[in-house]
């Protein structure tokens, strides 16, 4: 890899480009509040060739919901449980829209 296809990452939403002490200081957190959020499976992040944790700007987004339901007094697994029934929904919604602009493209034949 050269780094101009490394710069180009740089953008990827899903690229695992922060370190757990990077990702933690971003979020205003704790690297155990990382790895609480791990072991609730919310967020797996990549593991580099150390064995390091790596995240991505998209799974630090969620940790970030996840933490902010947890300032609110939420339980972590409950905190866990909820972002991911909203990323489940939101994903579920895009889904539809997609669908419904598809039906009108192309309404059904006069029978």
């Amino acid at each position: 890899m050269t780094a101009g296809d490394s710069f180009g990452r740089l953008d990827d939403d899903d690229y695992p480009a922060y370190t757990m002490g990077r990702a933690a200081e971003m979020l205003g957190t704790t690297q155990g509040f990382l790895r609480a959020v791990g072991e609730a499976r919310l967020i797996t992040p990549l593991r580099s060739g150390g064995g390091h944790r790596r995240y991505s700007r998209y799974q630090l987004r969620i940790a970030a919901r996840a933490r902010e339901l947890v300032d609110q007094g939420t339980p972590i697994e409950a905190a866990c449980r909820i972002v991911i029934l909203e990323d489940q929904l939101e994903e579920a919604q895009r889904i539809n829209a997609e669908y419904r602009a598809s039906a009108s493209d192309n309404p059904p034949a006069a029978g």
